[in-house]
């Protein structure tokens, strides 16, 4: 039986826990002793604390993140009653910063803070040897990458086929925004290259093709950066998908050279725009050349088949919802094919608290701490931008609408055109979740024939068009009424898309 279990609960199946991972990873002499427990959320408490029990552990490890910190509470507290004995660690970024008030860290015996990677194997050491460490937190020192065993031999055959594989080049990142944890892992670190390759070989050989780089700032070591690129390049074959994070102000002529050999879809790259007001910018403490980003906007819209994901961010400080819908529409008008507007969230430990009396900043105080107004933007107006991104996600960025949104706008601002679509849709059904795709659709046609008094055969012949991109043959018993094309192929070319993610796949498709 082992002595440690390390755990977590995931956001979802499709992912992996890469952090308890790295742990067992770098156990040592421990790791033989050691067992990886992967849950999700919607798993019950009593089937995680049957599981971890079953292998009657001496010591469970538990990974606690901003979305499983409140399931994650019930469960150690329980765990405790249960059996007492067991020893219990908590890490992660939920407790590594203001543990004061945080109701999973009194049931704990210890908490390790920062990256434990080397740190949890001391721990653990002295706690089998009967020294246990005279501290409840402990203060992880920041291991020296060389230091680190790579973790990728741990993903075993179910992760390969049907997860997301996280894999890591570098650590840190050398901008200060204020809302992001990543703002204080200075300076950034770089993994041996060569060896990273040899790991990413082993993974390649043993079937892995998609891959999603966890690094802040992919693109800041040029040399590095093409060298992993032109790795995955000589090794592409159909079904290949690699997501980066990138730099949007940095994209030289060498990235740019291999960027445009990867054909439609084989990569993504999420670029965080999250505001493009230069004042609000300057309060967050974030550097950004709007203008190389547009350029490199087109660059890659133009000249590479990227998929490009861009994030948005509603609620900052000094940000209002014209500033933030003027910076939406400009962000549309650079094509990229999705736009996550998210809501600014309170991330423990960050410097983003500076401004709350100032801007009169008001955030929920349960996970994920989501703001709910400033002095700007009010609660109403914020719920209203909550119902906007659940659709645009659903219908821009979906793929299931690529043609069809675009006709909600002609000479007007998309943001504020969608604005008004969102509201009626929510005055329609009550919701802006658990919409289906054809009750989304139906709207999409009411709202397009009927408000906006585009012509239905027009609305009829795009919402059949984009039926077939994404793969759908049926016809609404709404559309019955219209003489619309028999479709076999809307690109013409849709054999030679690769076997993509869903979403990358159908705007590829509009592509070729």
């Amino acid at each position: 039986m082992p002595k440690i279990v390390l755990t977590t609960i995931n956001a979802r199946y499709q992912h992996t826990a890469f952090g308890i991972r790295y742990l067992q990873a770098n156990l040592g002499d421990l790791r033989a002793q050691s067992v990886i427990l992967e849950f999700g959320l919607k798993e019950s408490a009593t089937e995680v604390l049957d599981a971890i029990l079953a292998e009657s552990p001496r010591i469970v490890g538990f990974g606690v993140y901003i979305w499983n910190v409140e399931p994650l509470t019930g469960i150690v507290a329980a765990l405790k009653t249960l059996r007492p004995e067991i020893t219990i660690i908590l890490g992660g970024p939920e407790v590594s910063y203001e543990l004061d008030d945080l109701p999973i860290a009194t049931h704990a015996d210890y908490i390790i803070q920062g990256e434990a990677d080397l740190t949890c194997r001391k721990v653990c050491e002295q706690i089998l040897a009967g020294q246990n460490p005279p501290e409840k937190v402990i203060s992880a020192e920041l291991p020296q990458l060389d230091q680190l065993q790579m973790p990728y031999d741990l993903y075993n055959e179910e992760d390969l086929k049907n997860r997301v594989l996280y894999v890591e080049a570098s650590r840190g990142c050398p901008f200060t925004c204020e809302f992001c944890l990543s703002a204080l892992e200075i300076p950034v670190r770089q993994f041996d290259v060569e060896k990273f390759l040899a790991e990413m070989q082993s993974l390649f050989d043993r079937g892995a093709r998609w891959f999603k780089f966890v690094d802040r700032t992919f693109n800041l070591n040029i040399r590095i950066g093409k060298q992993i690129l032109q790795f995955f390049l000589d090794r592409y074959e159909a079904g290949m998908f690699l997501h980066f994070e990138m730099i949007p102000d940095r994209l030289p002529d060498g990235l740019r050279e291999l960027i445009a050999q990867f054909p439609p879809g084989a990569l993504q790259f999420e670029i965080g725009i999250q505001t493009f007001n230069d004042e609000v910018s300057d309060l967050i403490s974030r550097q950004q050349d709007n203008e190389k980003v547009v350029e490199n906007f087109a660059n890659l819209t133009s000249q590479t088949g990227v998929h490009i994901h861009a994030d948005l961010i509603v609620g900052l400080p000094g940000e209002t919802l014209e500033s933030f819908g003027q910076g939406f529409d400009r962000l549309l008008t650079m094509s990229p094919h999705e736009i996550q507007v998210g809501i600014l969230k309170r991330l423990k430990g960050t410097p983003i608290v500076r401004h709350d009396d100032e801007w009169e900043m008001k955030y929920a105080t349960a996970p994920p701490y989501e703001i709910l107004e400033t002095k700007l933007v009010s609660f109403h107006d914020i719920q209203r931008i909550r119902r906007f991104a659940q659709l645009w996600d659903r219908t821009s960025n979906s793929g299931n609408f690529v043609e069809t949104v675009t006709l909600l706008w002609a000479e007007s601002s998309p943001f504020e055109s969608f604005l008004a679509f969102s509201d009626w849709a929510v005055e329609q059904v009550g919701r802006s979740h658990a919409i289906s795709l054809n009750r989304l659709v139906e709207l999409m046609f009411q709202y397009l024939t009927i408000i906006k008094q585009v012509e239905g055969q027009t609305v009829a012949e795009s919402i059949w068009r984009d039926f077939h991109r994404a793969g759908r043959h049926d016809k609404p018993k709404f559309l019955r009424q219209f003489d619309l094309p028999t479709i076999k192929d809307p690109s013409g070319q849709k054999s030679e898309i690769p076997d993509l993610p869903g979403r990358q796949a159908r705007h590829a498709s509009k592509l070729m």
